[in-house]
């Protein structure tokens, strides 16, 4: 049989589990590149050989998208793999393109040849879009779990940014693990929230690996998607968050309508901030693709320790990196304390942006006067603090899943901003994950 030469585009997650499971053992197809977007400074590493294999005893080489056309070209390609999320269908296609017209094959994998099957219920918690509630949902499951007695281990959809050699399985369970790893404010975002609970979190590179090690100290695996990506473990319970702040997104993105399609659950997310027209618009959605998915209505209010000190005040607003970024939100938790407790002004960061945070506004010029919290590295984290402190307002807003105090120090007065999630109505989504994991 013919040897495949193949390319797979990606953004340090999906692009490499789908290596390890279809390609990394495959004598019939060789990888010759990996291509990398969305994620700063990825480009021109390699996938070490300690992670490809036996085939591979010089790793692979990550270059930058950009590159596409030339590679397929000069690397003699025969198919390209598309692997990651969160994009629009018309992007998809516009990729799809580029590559025919290079002359390759177009590839998207999907659930029967990348999800693997572990030996422990999973639950699965995914989203149609970055930063439609997906992480406070989480955080609901494993409290429920816990409450039926359940010893739970949260497996999160990956983000090796950093070596990735020493990224293969990684344990959190302490900050100092956080601290070990090196981890970035993207990748303590997720999981500070369940260390903060008790719970474990696992991640890393090798979601094989991972999963064999989080069975044994777990009664049921907890699927944390990332972007809008599927699960790499079949589940036997798939949550799926929608937005009504961005209605028809669940419909026009890749591949947040295939989780739609395929959930047990659709949560329909901060009702409590949506037009009751777009609540409405995302319900008839989810029944046009997935009539025997069961709907519920949740809200995600937000929590701030001491309200007063925000009125009157000049407030510069953090929101969560990726979801102004590549999420396209408009805003979030930040701008409603800001609103809803008498902020006078949000003031617009992008004057005093520096470095790699002014390069992250033109390369998203959407963000607007919100600051996302991009930390990829100390050298960013430094960038992000002298942006704050350059700002010379009256109070930060941070809307993170973190304390920020805990990776950068600033001149200025901080207040944090959380939010849960609510389930309203009934049947809840307890009653839901009982019957399921108990009966089911």
């Amino acid at each position: 049989m013919a040897t495949t030469r193949i390319l797979i585009m990606g953004a340090a997650g999906r692009d490499f589990h789908n290596f390890n499971v279809a390609y990394r053992n495959n004598d019939h197809a060789v990888v010759v590149a990996f291509t990398a977007t969305q994620i700063p400074g990825i480009e021109g590493r390699v996938y070490p050989p300690a992670l490809s294999g036996r085939l591979y005893p010089q790793g692979i080489p990550i270059y930058d998208e950009h590159e596409l056309t030339r590679l397929i070209g000069d690397l003699r390609v025969d198919e390209v793999v598309f692997a990651y999320s969160d994009v629009p269908h018309e992007y998809v296609m516009h990729k799809a393109s580029q590559v025919l017209a290079a002359g390759a094959d177009f590839r998207l994998m999907g659930p029967h040849a990348t999800m693997l099957r572990s030996s422990k219920p999973v639950v699965a918690v995914c989203a149609v879009r970055t930063g439609s509630g997906k992480s406070q949902t989480t955080r609901y499951v494993a409290s429920v779990l816990r409450s039926l007695g359940q010893r739970v281990v949260a497996i999160r959809h990956p983000m090796p940014y950093g070596d990735l050699a020493r990224q293969v399985v990684q344990r959190f369970a302490t900050y100092a693990d956080l601290d070990r790893y090196e981890t970035t404010i993207e990748e303590r975002e997720e999981y500070e929230p369940h260390i903060d609970r008790g719970v474990v979190v696992y991640a890393g590179v090798d979601y094989e690996a991972i999963l064999h090690q989080a069975e044994q100290e777990a009664d049921v695996i907890l699927w944390d998607g990332g972007n809008n990506d599927f699960p790499f473990y079949n589940p036997d319970l798939l949550i799926v968050v929608a937005d009504p702040h961005r209605p028809g997104h669940e419909l026009t993105y890749h591949p947040g309508e295939t989780n739609l399609r395929m959930a047990d659950v659709v949560i329909i997310n901060k009702v409590d901030t949506s037009d009751y027209a777009n609540i409405l618009r995302v319900r008839e959605d989810v029944q046009s693709v997935n009539p025997h998915a069961i709907v519920i209505e949740a809200a995600s209010p937000i929590f701030v320790d001491r309200p007063q000190e925000i009125r009157g005040k000049r407030v510069l607003v953090i929101e969560d990196g990726p979801t102004l970024t590549h999420g396209s939100m408009a805003y979030g938790a930040g701008v409603v304390a800001a609103q809803r407790y008498g902020a006078t002004e949000i003031v617009d960061p992008r004057p005093f942006a520096v470095g790699s945070i002014k390069a992250t506004y033109d390369k998203y010029p959407g963000t607007g006067k919100l600051l996302p919290a991009m930390g990829y590295g100390k050298e960013q984290i430094d960038e992000l603090a002298q942006t704050i402190d350059r700002s010379g307002v009256d109070l930060v807003l941070s809307a993170t899943p973190i304390d920020l105090s805990r990776v950068m120090r600033v001149s200025l007065p901080v207040l944090r901003v959380r939010y849960e999630l609510q389930v309203i109505g009934e049947p809840t989504l307890a009653d839901i994950i009982k019957e399921k994991l108990l009966h089911g």
